[in-house]
């Protein structure tokens, strides 16, 4: 199977099909079934460019990938594909409190989207919980993997090396922030308020445009309030082997003023990956804000450049 073909099956694959046919270098979303699930996703580019497939954090729908951020990818030939997860945007949704799956299940459905898509092998970023969720699929799935870059995470298994906790102000708001899931106004204001103390205080905050995503997102979704399944999800059948059995190629980019894994976690992960190297990014926080795409994207884009796989 060619790695650089996509092809998904889903309700919309009729669209994709001529979409692809015509080589349109446009988005297009479509929801996917696998194994019994629908998952929502989205491509930008030419399916015949090297395939990248983006990762987000639990919790967070593919939104958080931004539109423009995945344009400059596509646009400098990278095929990018992203998803919403279960439990959030337009992917299948379970009663709150109730989700009927694991974080191992989170784990395969990157591969059910890599297989909608008919593609093989794939570069795979992942951001947060999805930079860990990606190092768990280069542990089980090594073979479907080209190259990993892990942001603002730390390592998915347990390790021997101490690493720096969260910052006291992240502590105070996790511990104190009050907010109603029933209520689309409070929700709303909780998730600009945790995404000012992810940022790290070291740069101006865009309260508007913040805002503004955290609105799509919670109108988008099936229910909003369904995204807190991820904070009580069983492990299932996670991998054990350490991060260091990681075999291929990987890009470790952390901000400096990370206040939920400090920049030490991102060295650890780059130090005890045998092919990693770190690319700090100076007075950043946690996530792929939007001042840091002219750093991050061409760093990307250099990662991926090469067929790992050969």
């Amino acid at each position: 199977m060619d790695s650089s073909t996509g092809s998904p099956r889903g309700q919309s694959l009729d669209a994709w099909a001529q979409s692809a046919r015509r080589g349109e270098a446009a988005m297009t979303e479509c929801v996917i079934e696998a194994d019994g699930i629908e998952l929502c996703t989205e491509s930008f580019g030419d399916p015949s460019d090297p395939p990248v497939l983006l990762i987000m954090g639990t919790g967070a729908s593919m939104l958080w990938w931004e539109e423009g951020f995945c344009r400059m990818l596509a646009g400098s030939g990278r095929f990018v594909i992203r998803y919403d997860h279960r439990d959030t945007g337009r992917s299948v949704t379970y009663e709150p409190g109730r989700p009927e799956y694991t974080a191992s299940d989170l784990v395969g459905d990157a591969i059910r989207v890599l297989d909608a898509y008919e593609i093989s092998t794939a570069h795979v970023v992942g951001v947060s919980a999805g930079g860990a969720l990606a190092q768990l699929l280069a542990l089980d799935h090594a073979d479907r993997l080209l190259s990993l870059v892990l942001i603002s995470t730390s390592s998915a298994v347990p390790g021997n090396r101490e690493l720096p906790p969260p910052t006291e102000e992240f502590m105070r708001f996790v511990s104190s922030a009050q907010v109603e899931w029933s209520d689309a106004e409070s929700v709303i204001d909780y998730l600009v308020a945790y995404a000012l103390v992810l940022s790290g205080g070291r740069r101006p905050f865009d309260e508007t445009a913040a805002r503004s995503l955290v609105r799509r997102d919670v109108e988008r979704a099936h229910d909003f309030a369904a995204a807190r399944n991820h904070d009580i999800l069983p492990d299932g059948a996670l991998p054990q082997a350490p991060v260091s059995s990681i075999a291929v190629p990987t890009l470790v980019i952390h901000g400096t003023a990370d206040p939920m894994f400090p920049l030490g976690h991102g060295e650890a992960l780059a130090q005890q990956i045998p092919d990693g190297t770190l690319l700090a990014l100076q007075n950043a926080g946690h996530g792929v804000e939007p001042a840091d795409w002219p750093t991050i994207v061409p760093a990307i884009l250099e990662h991926t450049a090469a067929d790992h796989a050969g």
